[in-house]
């Protein structure tokens, strides 16, 4: 991918938490144990990636067995394997998702397939009891990295939008802004906006890709601005984004490898700026 990869994107700048952690390869099957507080998950499955298969989860609350259940997923039913392909070997943790009450156990999993699809579980202890309810979301390629970043502790999700993959040219040559999501109240929402130092970051990062194109004479840009407009439109800057793409599109510098724009059609950026405006980016 030109330009700076969602994947590596998120290698960079985010940080995994670790706890008690043990990975042991038994006879074709794996094991993953984190404890922390008085919560201890582990998370069991057989053979080796792409072919793992039948994975398990067993929650203890101070000591006590409160979830012994086999892993499914709306995603990938019975099938899903640890989602090792981010390149990181640890797939369950346990973190507070919540400034209070008990931590969390997530679990990272893998759908299998070309081009998809990470997805994260949430399981989540009701308030003052040891009843656990699932939850999950599907974060597409990007994947997803558990980080702190705001005040008071807690874990947000780390991501990339996956909307813009595919949207304006190849996979290879998409951009994909920034994304974050916190769960609070049984529910995953997105707070990118609440990080506009993070968000500026990402612009930056897509606008120095998108002029690296010069060399190539812009030949496959559309991609990369998308994601760049998309970041300056969180940050208010709608004006100055409409104002940029309109220059860019005279000079002939929007251009995708599938549908080669000309310097006088406005076709792109009146799709970009409509498809902008249905996924939340611009008013």
């Amino acid at each position: 991918m030109p330009g700076p990869s969602a994947v590596r994107r998120l290698a960079a700048t985010a940080a995994v938490v670790i706890s008690s952690f043990t990975s042991i390869a038994v006879a074709g099957a794996a094991t993953q144990t984190v404890t922390k507080e008085n919560v201890t998950a582990t998370l069991t499955y057989h053979g080796i990636y792409p072919l793992s298969q039948h994975p398990h989860l067993m929650i203890s609350l101070d000591g006590k067995v409160v979830y012994d259940q086999s892993v499914t997923s709306a995603w990938c039913g019975k099938e899903c394997s640890p989602n090792v392909i981010a390149g990181v070997k640890k797939v369950v943790h346990i973190v507070h998702l919540e400034k209070s009450g008990p931590p969390s156990v997530v679990l990272d999993l893998y759908s299998g397939g070309a081009h998809c699809c990470a997805i994260e579980q949430v399981y989540f202890f009701k308030s003052n009891s040891a009843v656990i309810e699932k939850f999950e979301r599907d974060f597409g390629d990007p994947g997803v990295r558990l980080v702190k970043l705001g005040a008071g502790g807690s874990f947000d999700m780390l991501s990339a939008d996956d909307a813009f993959a595919y949207a304006f040219t190849d996979f290879a040559a998409s951009g994909m802004p920034i994304e974050i999501l916190n769960f609070a109240h049984d529910a995953f929402h997105n707070v990118t906006r609440s990080f506009p130092d993070l968000i500026a970051k990402d612009a930056t990062q897509w606008m120095n890709a998108f002029k690296s194109q010069a060399s190539t004479h812009y030949q496959d840009s559309v991609g990369l601005v998308a994601a760049w407009a998309a970041d300056e439109d969180m940050l208010g800057h709608s004006d100055a984004v409409a104002r940029f793409l309109a220059i860019e599109s005279k000079a002939g510098h929007l251009n995708s490898a599938l549908t080669p724009a000309t310097p006088s059609d406005q076709k792109y950026v009146i799709a970009l700026q409509k498809f902008l405006r249905k996924h939340g980016y611009l008013q």
